[in-house]
């Protein structure tokens, strides 16, 4: 038995291993979060999802490990790299990034957000692809005039960054501020949906 147990196992063998625990989860329905991480020119974002829909788009420098401990204690433990449950989204984030999508159609879970932030946060797609907006401006869209402090939050809190365009709010000055994904993603966004 000790010998089995110390035989190396092929990485062919692990990805047959996973596959069969993933099938046999989901048709158990015990796959509460499924997620899967894609590259793009924004450097590996890990995706993740319920079934309700996407709920969390995260970069690697966020710590993809952090991010779905987080998920695991405010959503359920019961997570599994499903990427199969994430294709729609993934195409779409590739589409997006070819330029040749400019909106979303992927069903969103915003269970990790609530009041003002979830406010806002569902306001975000109302700027267009190529189009920025002040956080003045969507402290006004909102409601709000005073909360602009409030709006840097929501957007620096967003969970679904690129699909729920937060990088379009620009500081009322007109620079970058701050984002998620770091400054160069947040040009690199800008400069991708600038050149449609």
């Amino acid at each position: 038995m000790t010998a089995l147990l110390s035989t190396p196992v092929d990485a062919d063998t692990l990805g047959r291993l996973h596959r069969r625990l993933e099938q046999a989860a989901e048709r158990a329905d015990l796959v509460d979060v499924a997620y899967t991480t894609i590259d793009s020119p924004v450097g590996e974002l890990l995706l993740a999802a319920t079934p309700k829909g996407l709920v969390r788009v995260a970069y690697a420098r966020e710590d993809h490990d952090r991010v779905l401990e987080v998920l695991g204690q405010k959503l359920s433990p019961r997570i599994l790299r499903a990427p199969k449950r994430l294709d729609q989204a993934a195409r779409e984030i590739d589409e997006y990034f070819a330029k040749n999508r400019r909106l979303f159609d992927l069903p969103l879970d915003l269970s990790l957000s609530g009041g003002f932030r979830r406010l806002v946060q569902t306001h975000l797609p109302e700027i267009g692809y190529g189009q920025t907006r002040s956080y003045r401006d969507m402290a006004e869209l909102v409601g709000n005039p005073k909360a602009v402090r409030a709006v840097g939050t929501a957007c620096a809190t967003n969970p679904l960054p690129v699909v729920v365009p937060c990088h379009r709010v620009l500081r009322t000055d007109g620079t970058l501020g701050g984002y998620v994904g770091g400054l160069d993603a947040k040009t690199t966004l800008l400069n991708l949906e600038a050149g449609a």
